[in-house]
């Protein structure tokens, strides 16, 4: 049997040093409850988001669980649209969709900074299940643009 622990990538900045206790730090994170960080997730969505979804996305979403890892933390959350917004999916709920990435690279698409196909083609984000809906999700995300753009940065004061 393989170690659980081998996926979790040190994230980057991190001295190897630290890679063990990141390892650890990972595998209880893991194994907490899904349901906060999914609420976090799904009040945030709720506000860059949601406002933005065609309709075609809603019913593709709607009462589907969609389950986001980020594996160089340990963090999986799971969401599905409900008629008022995200909501956390049910905890036995299957996934219809299972996405998986880094931290980096989630930050980097939602950014704007890459596009979904050439994360898939790095490897960076791994789509699994329903791909349908995953190319529903990926083709809106295209369209909207990025949900968390840079800003600019101030030029220093004097």
């Amino acid at each position: 049997m393989s170690d659980p622990t081998a996926e979790f990538a040190l994230p980057p900045g991190l001295p190897p040093v630290l890679a063990p206790l990141h390892r650890r730090v990972c595998a209880l994170v893991e194994r907490l409850p899904v349901q906060p960080p999914s609420f976090v997730l799904a009040r945030a969505l709720d506000h860059v988001l949601l406002d933005r979804l065609p309709a075609d996305a809603r019913q593709a979403l709607a009462g589907r669980c969609v389950e986001l890892r980020v594996t160089d933390f340990g963090l999986r959350v799971r969401l599905q649209l409900g008629p008022a917004g995200f909501v956390p999916a049910p905890a036995r709920a299957e996934p219809a969709l299972r996405i998986t990435a880094p931290g980096s690279s989630y930050l980097r698409l939602l950014r704007g900074d890459d596009d979904p196909d050439r994360l898939f083609f790095e490897r960076a984000l791994v789509m699994e299940g329903d791909t349908e809906l995953g190319l529903v999700l990926k083709n809106t995300l295209d369209a909207i643009g990025p949900l968390w753009p840079r800003r600019p940065m101030a030029a220093p004061t004097r």
